[in-house]
Order: structure tokens, then C-alpha cells, then sequence
């Protein structure tokens, strides 16, 4: 078992109506004008972006607004929203989306007052030492970054998709009311669904297997996703399973199942470049990659996935045979993708066969040019990376 610092101080307000909260809430973190920051038009149709600045505005809480944040959100647009902060005198920063608005919250609350650009950070030439306080309204349970301290970003300039990491940046607050998110598209329920999983799952695979609490909880989301993914995308308005599923988003990336553990986050690395070059959905990318990945590196661990198939995919164990368990299992929970909807290569992503050039182009910008390797379960090194590409292809 890892030592460990356990760290995760968002206030969760949630359930029906609890939008309704918001102003007070931006006051109580010290919000005196907000950027209100959202995606594409489903938070205007939805009537919820009226709502929350009708709030404001009852509350005298002085706002602006910015929206067109897409999936893979772009730094042209956290380049936008530190102008319009600095421009304004924006002291607080409120998300009203998913994980996609979430994040570029994140990079604006850093950038603002920071000097120089903020891809600084993302690139490892800099670290922030000031940010703006975030807050959010969850209305896509999936990347767990209302809870998490991390962010991801694409680089217009090249497609480069990265993440970073801090404490400062985490959300003060995170709304989460289930109702908000009846209206997703089955697409985005299921992206959602794999995406909470492999929050868990990079962090369960490991070489740590003795912390016998967190591999308790981490199996338990997981047969919960696996339980309800489905049920909710036949029953889309159901109030107790997208719970459920809003919960286990918060709880699979704030850090609670991987204490004690060291996770691997390979796979999401990977996936990082494929949704980069290819502008796919991150939960399908995964899906797309995590199988052969698993078959790549088990040998690294057998137990870990015997243990994985039997405890959380239900297989049953073959004593002669760890190695027909593992695969066992890896061929459930891809089973399981697939009825969700979602691709298990590349090939049924993007709808082509990639190039051998792609693929070497995708290995060079996850290794760094080959000045880097990812993962801890395996340290995986440029030639790795592209066996896994060519195997999940």
C-alpha cells in the first residue's frame, strides 16, 4: 500500500432544484462578478442558463456570459475567456456544462492572472501560483471534474491535447441537480457511462493490491455503472438511476478509489492523442483503446484482472487458466460497450482504417517525441504505444 494525501474540498449541493442555489453559493466563495461559461445551445434551449442569471441578477451579482465551449474544449477559447475576465473584472468563474466546460473554467481561473500564456502551464513550463475560484452546474455526469483537480486541453495549434493538474483550480462548489440531465443525448449518456469507469479503472489496475477498502469501493462503482448505464438509457427520466450515475461521476475522479494505489492513466494518454487528431468523443475513445491495452500490459499483473473479471464482471474463474479469466474478462466488459452502443477499435470510432503515418504521428506526440513513457502498471515507451494503436486499429 502507497501512502497517501486525500484532498477533495468541493461542497456537493445536490439534488432537484438545487440550481436554485447558486447565487447564494457564488457569494458565499466570494463571487462579486461572475463569468457564467457554458457549451453549445442545450443550456439556453433548457431555459437552465436563464435561469441561473435571472438568480443573478435577483441577487445583484454582476455577470457575464461566454458559451461555445465544445467537446475537447479548444485554448482559442480559454484564450477568449481570460481576455473577456481581465476586460470585465471578473472575480469568479462559474461552468455551467460538463467536463468540457468545466475544464476550460479551470485553465481560464489560471490563466487570468498569470503573465504569460496559459498553455504555459500545459506544456510543463510553468506552474500557477494564483487562480480565480471556480464553481459549476453538473448537467453531464462523465470527466469527474467537478470533483477533480485536473484539466484537459486542446491546442488549436496542432491538435495537441493535454492535461494539468493542481489543487488551486478545483471547483468550490459543484451543483449537481440528476434532472438536468434527462434531456442527454444516449450518445453522451453512454461516453459518460465508460468515461466514469475508466476514472476508477486507471486507478484499480495497478501494481498496489493491498489496500483492500479502495479495491472494495472501486468494484462497487463499477457494478453500479455496470447496473444502471443501461437501465438509464432505457429509462432516460428516471430520477433514482441518473443519480446513480451522477454520483458515481464524482466519486470515480475525486481521488477516493485510488488511495493507497498508484494509477496507471495510460490508456486515458493515449486516447488524449486520438481524440486530438481525430475531434472524437473522449468515453469512445477509451472504449476504443481499452481492450487492447488490457491484453498489451495483464501480463504485469494477472491477478489484478483475474481478480477484475470475477469480482466486478461476474466471470467465472478458471483455475487452470488465469490467463483465460483475464481474457474472460476483458471480453465482458467490451460485451458491455458494445451494448452501450460504443466503439471497441479505432476502426468503428472513426469510421476508417487509420494509417500506419497516424498512428506514428499519435505515439510520437504521447511519448514526447520518445523522450517519454506512460503508465505505471507498464511503462509503456514510444514502440509500445504504437503496438497498441496498431492493435486496437
Amino acid at each position: 500500500m502507497k501512502d497517501f494525501s486525500y484532498y477533495a474540498p468541493t461542497q456537493v449541493v445536490f439534488g432537484r432544484g438545487t440550481e436554485d442555489q447558486v447565487s447564494d453559493l457564488i457569494r458565499k466563495y466570494g463571487g462579486s462578478k461572475v463569468l457564467v461559461h457554458y457549451g453549445g445551445g442545450s443550456a439556453v434551449r433548457s431555459g437552465l442558463l436563464s435561469r441561473i442569471t435571472a438568480g443573478l441578477e435577483a441577487a445583484g451579482i454582476a455577470y457575464v456570459t461566454l458559451g461555445g465551449v465544445v467537446p475537447n474544449p479548444r485554448l482559442s477559447m480559454v484564450r477568449r475567456g481570460i481576455g473577456l475576465c481581465r476586460e470585465q473584472g471578473v472575480d469568479f468563474l462559474l461552468a455551467v456544462g460538463g467536463g468540457s466546460v468545466i475544464d476550460s473554467c479551470k485553465a481560464i481561473s489560471m490563466g487570468v492572472p498569470y503573465e504569460g500564456d496559459v498553455w504555459d502551464f500545459y506544456a510543463g513550463k510553468a506552474k500557477p501560483s494564483e487562480w480565480l475560484p471556480v464553481g459549476c452546474v453538473l448537467t453531464l455526469p462523465a470527466s469527474g471534474s467537478e470533483m477533480s483537480d485536473s484539466s484537459v486541453i486542446t491546442n488549436d495549434d496542432g491538435g495537441i491535447k493535454k492535461g494539468f493538474n493542481t489543487d488551486g483550480y478545483r471547483c468550490r462548489f459543484a451543483v449537481m441537480d440528476p434532472e438536468l440531465t434527462y434531456t442527454l443525448p444516449a450518445w453522451q449518456t453512454a461516453c459518460g457511462a465508460v468515461d466514469i469507469m475508466m476514472h476508477t479503472m486507471e486507478r484499480y489496475f495497478s501494481k498496489d493490491d493491498d489496500m483492500a477498502v479502495t479495491d472494495a469501493l472501486a468494484e462497487g462503482l463499477l457494478r453500479t455503472v455496470l447496473s444502471v448505464a443501461p437501465k438509464v438509457l432505457a429509462q432516460p427520466r428516471s430520477y433514482v438511476l441518473r443519480s446513480q450515475l451522477m454520483w458515481a461521476g464524482s466519486l470515480s475522479h475525486n481521488g477516493l478509489t485510488g488511495c493507497g494505489t498508484t494509477g496507471d492513466w495510460a490508456t486515458h494518454k493515449l486516447e488524449h492523442e486520438l481524440s486530438g487528431m481525430f475531434d472524437v468523443s473522449h468515453g469512445a475513445g477509451l472504449a476504443a483503446l481499452w481492450g487492447s491495452w488490457a491484453r498489451y500490459v495483464r501480463k504485469e499483473n494477472m491477478s489484478r484482472f483475474v481478480r477484475f473479471a470475477v469480482n466486478v464482471m461476474g466471470v467465472e474463474q478458471d483455475f487452470r487458466s488465469p490467463e483465460a479469466t483475464a481474457e474472460a474478462g476483458i471480453c465482458a466488459l467490451e460485451d458491455f460497450f458494445r451494448s452501450l452502443g460504443m466503439p471497441v477499435s479505432i476502426h468503428e470510432l472513426t469510421g476508417r482504417e487509420i494509417t500506419d503515418a497516424e498512428i506514428a504521428e499519435m505515439a510520437d506526440k504521447c511519448s514526447g517525441w520518445g523522450t517519454m513513457s506512460v503508465g505505471s502498471l507498464m511503462k509503456l515507451s514510444r514502440s509500445d504505444m504504437e503496438n497498441i494503436y496498431r492493435m486496437a486499429r
